[in-house]
């Protein structure tokens, strides 16, 4: 396989996914889209059984290089996921890397995330309009 520029520099861009597990299967193609798109993606099904779960959260939350945010219902109502959003909004290297999605329609939408732009649609489509983001960020 050749390796172009733009994947050069995605290969090594770190996704961290924040999600509730409700939305497990609808995350589950997102992240099969965003590897293919040539990113490194994180999601809590790579924790062992036993494991450190915070610490292994935290681990990963900071090796990331962005956040995708994906929101639903059963997000907007998760403890982890808003510690989750309120650590990417409130650190600089997330800047113009902190992605929310929308997986199923809420009203409950933090209004913070309202600021940023909420891709919509498909995880097919939203993966590719995560990687034109990320590839802007990373021109900037």
């Amino acid at each position: 396989m050749t390796v172009t520029k733009k994947n050069a520099i995605l290969r090594c861009v770190k996704v961290f996914v924040s999600y509730s597990f409700k939305d497990r299967k609808w995350v589950a193609e997102l992240a099969t889209k965003l590897r293919a798109e040539g990113f490194d993606v994180w999601e809590d099904s790579l924790v062992e059984p036993g494991a450190n779960w915070p610490l292994e959260v935290g681990r990963a939350l900071n090796s990331a290089d962005a956040i995708v945010l994906v929101v639903s219902p059963a997000s907007a109502k998760s403890d982890s996921f808003i510690r989750e959003m309120e650590f990417g909004l409130t650190s600089k290297k997330f800047r113009n890397r902190l992605i929310p999605v929308m997986a199923k329609k809420t009203d409950r939408i933090p209004w913070i995330l309202k600021r940023l732009n909420i891709e919509v649609g498909d995880p097919r489509r939203i993966s590719k309009r995560i990687a034109k983001r990320l590839r802007e960020s990373e021109a900037a």
